[in-house]
């Protein structure tokens, strides 16, 4: 796995296409940590996951690795690795800034999970997302409960309960964006633009938001973004912003 820092944007990047980017345990902690508040930039604005494949042959990740689960002894071992997994998806639904997900070919299993996990996912029309684990005798877990907020409970259940393979195409409003697999990263960027701009005050609160948002009702919701909005103006960037907006919309009167 590749990790790197492009200006706003970090961009981490799965890069075993041998595998077909299965992931590995190790994966797994080394995405946790890409994750994680304290190694992000100050300028850091968004993360962006993509794959390195053969575009003959696309894979965004064929999930995690058999031999990971034939490696479990023990309900305990069990427990700890699939807890690892969980650990991962809740870091990046709570990272402090945008996650994106650039997805040609197929998403499956965790890899899925991983996607739903982030905030906007963009892929090709070549692009297949599925979750097999009902076929390996286990369940899908953690952030496959997402999934029907996406594409609705009978469709999720199908998705699950098959285990199948789906083409983008079946899956509804789940991208925020399907193009061909020439203009993926044109996509990628173009979505980039419009969510870097904003500061990493508000970017950090509104990601807050969402994740309160999920686990609350409305009325605790509501709470909290009172309390969201109010905190933004401990910083200077906000102020600094407000009064840029209210400079430039000064100009456009006068113009």
């Amino acid at each position: 796995m590749n990790v790197t820092d492009d200006g706003p944007v970090r961009r981490v990047t799965l890069d075993r296409p041998e595998a077909r980017n299965a992931l590995t345990a190790g994966d797994v902690r080394d995405l946790q940590a890409a994750f994680d508040p304290g190694r992000l930039g100050p300028d850091t604005r968004a993360v962006v996951v993509g794959a390195a494949t053969d575009p003959a042959h696309p894979v965004f990740s064929a999930g995690m690795h058999v031999d990971e689960f034939l490696a479990l002894g023990s309900v305990a071992e069990a427990e700890a690795f699939i807890g690892r997994l969980r650990d991962l998806l809740r870091a990046v639904r709570t990272a402090p800034v945008p996650v994106l997900v650039a997805v040609d070919g197929p998403c499956i299993g965790a890899a899925f999970e991983l996607a739903l996990a982030a905030d906007l996912r963009v892929a090709t029309t070549r692009a297949a997302f599925g979750l097999p684990e009902v076929r390996l005798g286990i369940p899908s877990v953690v952030d496959a409960a997402l999934l029907q907020q996406h594409v609705g409970l009978a469709l999720a259940k199908e998705i699950v309960l098959t285990g199948d393979l789906y083409p983008v195409d079946r899956l509804g409003a789940l991208c925020n964006a399907v193009v061909e697999p020439s203009g993926l990263a044109g996509a990628v960027e173009e979505l980039l633009g419009k969510v870097t701009g904003h500061t990493r005050t508000v970017l950090a609160a509104q990601k807050r938001l969402f994740e309160t948002w999920q686990n609350t009702g409305l009325a605790a919701g509501a709470d909290r973004s009172v309390q969201e909005f109010a905190g933004v103006f401990a910083e200077a960037e906000t102020r600094e912003v407000l009064a840029d907006y209210r400079a430039r919309l000064g100009r456009r009167r006068k113009d």
